[in-house]
This record gives structure tokens, sequence and C-alpha cells, in this order.
């Protein structure tokens, strides 16, 4: 792709200096957020100065240790869950499934739970928050795909399927002044246990591996490129301060300001539905309808290289 094109309108202009960046690249540990999926319609958290759009998610102690609070979840995701079920990629998961195959992409380590960019082709990732489309039963151990959960939840709760609500991120969706202390949360079917969705909770630690492994993946890459994340929480800042600290090019792709806008050699305000196709030649896709600049907000530890703090 020709050199950098200071006349060209955006997002050509941001599509030719991410294009410029890459070529010099071999080995790219890849950083994504909310901003990769938005484009496939599951909503973002924050706005693009950084600020919530929401209220922040539920918390791991209050889905533990409150039944009325869990009930809430559990009825908001059974509403909200068929979006996330119905996404599909866009150019962005494609893009960087193209990276991937071209032998570029180190390791891709999203904060996104939906597993699309697998669904895409990228073999090398690791899911850092985990995967919505699993459950798993915090007594026994046993896990659960998340489709069988929800008929399950049609079982349970008849009166609640086909309610219209807003979709809100990871398979939410905006329930206001309902009842929920009638609405029944699914159990084990193993052990009559507890559920969760097998993701990192506000609250809770990610699992200690996930860490380790991109931190090796860190070390082997001679950049990274940080795509529609914020980086407001810790567990995926950490990765952009560490690769500043080791001297590598950092490279940020996000509609918003971000927390490592400072450490970045690159910073690219535009989004990636539009500049990451467009960047390697590939077609882009529509604009985003929202600023798709914020990673998972679930996932909010000081230390994340703890042990979680309750394992499934």
């Amino acid at each position: 792709m020709p050199g950098l094109n200071l006349d060209a309108p955006p997002p050509v202009r941001e599509a030719a200096a991410l294009a410029d960046w890459l070529d010099a690249r071999r080995r790219v540990l890849v950083l994504t957020g909310a901003g990769c999926s938005t484009g496939s319609g599951i909503p973002d958290y924050r706005d693009a100065s950084g600020a919530w759009k929401r209220s922040q998610p539920i918390t791991w102690q209050a889905f533990t240790g409150d039944p009325l609070a869990r009930a809430r979840y559990w009825a908001r995701s059974h509403v909200g869950w068929p979006v996330v079920a119905a996404a599909r990629p866009n150019p962005a998961h494609h893009a960087l499934a193209a990276l991937e195959a071209r032998g570029r992409v180190e390791c891709l380590v999203t904060q996104n739970v939906d597993g699309l960019h697998q669904r895409a082709g990228s073999d090398r990732v690791v899911d850092l928050h985990g995967r919505i489309d699993m459950t798993v039963c915090l007594d026994c151990g046993h896990r659960v795909p998340r489709a069988e959960v929800q008929a399950m939840l049609d079982r349970l709760n008849p009166g609640w399927m086909g309610l219209d609500a807003g979709a809100a991120p990871d398979g939410d969706a905006d329930l206001e002044g309902l009842d929920f202390s009638t609405f029944q949360p699914p159990c084990c079917p193993a052990c009559d246990g507890l559920l969760k969705p097998d993701v990192v909770f506000f609250g809770e630690n990610v699992p200690r591996a996930r860490v380790a492994e991109t931190q090796a993946a860190l070390a082997r890459a001679d950049a990274m490129l940080v795509v529609g994340s914020s980086l407001m929480v810790y567990s995926g800042f950490r990765f952009a301060r560490a690769a500043h600290e080791a001297g590598l090019p950092l490279a940020i792709l996000t509609a918003g300001v971000t927390r490592a806008d400072a450490l970045a050699t690159l910073k690219l305000a535009a989004d990636a539905v539009q500049v990451l196709p467009a960047a390697l030649g590939l077609p882009a896709g529509p604009a985003s309808a929202s600023t798709g600049q914020d990673d998972r907000a679930d996932a909010g530890p000081k230390d994340v290289s703890a042990a979680p703090a309750r394992a499934g």
C-alpha cells in the first residue's frame, strides 16, 4: 500500500498509516476489545471519552451471594442472549484472521467473550475474559453450553420469552422496572449447583494461565497492536504497558481515548471495521453504529496474575 497521504480522507489516511506500520512487523501481538464486535451488533460499555454508557455489570460477589441479583442477571441474559447467538464476524474479525494466515500474528488476545475471532478463522487466540457461549457449575465444575442453558430458561420461565428489550453488552438486555423475584435461574443438570457464565466477572480475577500465555506471546513478539479497546481495565492495559517497557512499538486503533495513548508509537482514532480491512487490501465494512472503543468491563481485578477467586 502506498505511503501516508496527508491529503487523503479518513479512513483512507488511517488505513495507509496502519499498513505502513504493519509492513515493518513480523510477529505482532494483537489485543482486541469491543470495537471489534460493535460492527457485529454487540454493544459496548463506554463512549469515546471513556465514560460509562450504562451502569456497571454485576459483580462476582453479587452473583454468588445475592439470589435476587442472580435472578436479575439471568433474566436479562435470557432476553439478551439471542443477540450474541445471532452475531456474525465482521470485516475487522476477518482482517485479523487474514493477518494471521499471512504469518504475521504471534497471538491474538481478546477481551471480548463472543467467540467471533475464532468463527472468523483466527486460531492463535487467548480468550482473556472467557467465553459467554459456555457456562460452568461453581459446585461440581460441570460445563453446559449456553445454548442449552437458554432452553432451560425457556422451560423454567415461559412468561419471559419474547420480551422486547434493548440489547446490552455481552448478551445482556436492558430490562427496567420488572419484578425479578419470580424468575428461576438455571441449575446444574449434574448436581443442581449454581451455574455461571464462563466469563470473568467484575471483582473476579483473570485465570493465571491466560495471563502467563499472553506474557509469553508478548516476549516473542516484535510489536503490539491494540484494536477497539479503551484499555480502561488493568487486565488489558498491563500488556500495553509491558510492551512499552520492553521497547516494542505499540499501535492503537480505537475510536476514542485509551489509557495507553501516551505510550503508543501510533494512535489511530478510527473505526476498526473500516480501517483494518483497508490496511490489508481487503473490502471494508460500513462504519460501526457505536463508538466501539471499550473493552469488557466485567474484569476488574487489580492483580490479574492472582488465582481466580473461585474455580469452577
